[in-house]
């Protein structure tokens, strides 16, 4: 079988989508730190659908943060990879062109800091996940003892993460008098934009208050909200799309047909027209921020606890039981009523579209993949809601139940924590009686809301 590449592009099946561009005459203009599943099918998606529809140098810089394997696999297929589209009713396959091609920051970061600091890249894209930054929630500076932000402020090092590898390179920028890129965060973090300018700007400042202050006044670190289901690959996803295409893609990967991309529109030095996808542009991403955080993330959250609670290894299993689903429409009520008005959404219909997305019997989508780092995104999926749900009189209910089934899956032996604080959360739901259980998790610094 042909393994998919650019010699072998013009083999794949007719029906299936290619690049509706001419990739060699596509210059660089984005680095994306974090090359994993869901920039795949989200941010390289709208990036090949912008240069089909509007030209532009806009070709992606693939960095994966520690996997070499995955960086070689990128280049071997000369970026190009297979996205499968599982709809309800059937599915499609399109070929993506927009990386070029891939680099891994662990073992190659002056190659990393290259490309960052090339004068054509003008956007900077990130999903690295909410652990991946290195950035206290609470004073929103950076973690002093996260083990890669002191290896990337020690500077006889080269810098191997996200915030490390960004303020390298601008220092770099700003020396050669070269334009500074916009950061765009894609992770799923309230206000996004705003928590990462905080952490580039303290780990600037642990450094040089000089630098610091530049990049205060001119890097831009927009807000986005970003939403398309995306299970990790596994073995079926490279046979399914090896049947679909007629060629070996071992990066291929499946999605839902929903994508949504709500993006501040704040891009000193140019952007891709992602809007020929489907990205809305907003001066305020917030409103819509809260609305996917709360619903589908919370409900999602909700559904990987009590799934792995009951036995059930995939969300579509959840949502073809009965009693979780009424739970799961009870949870999407109480968050609903913790949200202001949003004229230009239907928030019955949007969470109705949810339990049918959710239902989606083609889309695999693992309740422990959901289930990983439940210490870094409760806060803002149930506990912020909860928060305001206690100011407004509105009931907590929905909010305990998730929260009690994520201290029950702590305290479970059958499954693994993945979790960047496992020990303690492990530690703590080992405690006799669920009282204890929840003083010992409300004494974990910086969990639980005051």
């Amino acid at each position: 079988m042909t393994q998919l590449n650019a010699a072998s592009l013009g083999t794949v099946r007719g029906h299936v989508i290619t690049p509706a561009y001419d990739r060699k005459s596509r210059g660089i203009g984005i680095v994306h730190l974090g090359l994993g599943a869901f920039h795949k099918a989200h941010q390289a998606f709208y990036t090949d659908a912008a240069m089909a529809a509007d030209g532009g140098g806009w070709k992606i810089i693939g960095v994966s943060m520690r996997n070499e394997k995955i960086a070689a696999d990128f280049n071997a297929q000369d970026g190009l990879f297979t996205l499968v589209d599982r709809g309800i009713n059937g599915a499609t396959a399109q070929v993506i062109g927009s990386i070029d091609q891939a680099l891994c920051a662990a073992s190659q970061p002056e190659e990393v800091l290259a490309a960052l600091c090339a004068p054509n890249v003008r956007v900077v894209t990130i999903t690295v996940t909410e652990k991946g930054y290195g950035i206290d929630r609470t004073s929103g500076g950076v973690d002093l003892q996260n083990p890669t932000i002191a290896h990337d402020l020690d500077q006889t090092n080269a810098p191997v993460g996200a915030l490390g590898l960004m303020v390298t390179a601008l220092r770099t920028r700003r020396a050669n008098g070269c334009a500074p890129f916009t950061v765009l965060c894609c992770d799923n973090l309230p206000d996004n934009g705003a928590f990462v300018r905080s952490g580039l700007i303290d780990f600037a400042k642990q450094w040089d208050t000089d630098l610091a202050g530049w990049i205060a006044e001119h890097v831009a670190c927009p807000s986005s909200m970003v939403d398309r289901i995306t299970p990790a690959q596994t073995p079926a996803t490279c046979a399914f799309a090896q049947e679909l295409t007629g060629t070996e893609d071992i990066l291929a990967i499946e999605t839902e047909s929903f994508h949504q991309w709500v993006i501040e529109d704040h891009f000193p030095t140019g952007r891709p027209t992602w809007e020929a996808a489907g990205a809305i542009f907003t001066d305020d991403v917030a409103p819509f921020e809260k609305m996917k955080l709360r619903l589908l993330n919370g409900s999602h959250s909700l559904i990987a606890y009590l799934g792995l609670l009951h036995g059930k290894t995939y969300v579509r299993d959840v949502m073809a039981d009965p009693a979780l689903v009424a739970l799961v429409r009870d949870h999407l009520k109480a968050a609903t009523a913790t949200l202001p008005p949003m004229p230009d959404m239907d928030l019955v219909q949007y969470c109705d579209d949810l339990i049918e997305r959710f239902r989606n019997p083609n889309i695999a989508h693992e309740t422990f993949q959901i289930a990983t780092d439940g210490s870094e995104k409760l806060p803002q999926r149930i506990f912020a809601p909860a928060v305001d749900a206690l100011g407004a009189d509105q009931s907590l209910r929905a909010f305990a139940l998730a929260t009690a089934a994520w201290m029950w899956f702590c305290r479970s032996e059958v499954h693994e924590i993945n979790d960047p604080r496992a020990e303690l959360l492990r530690s703590a739901a080992r405690n006799d009686t669920p009282a204890q259980m929840l003083s010992a998790f409300e004494a974990i610094h910086g969990l639980f809301p005051e």
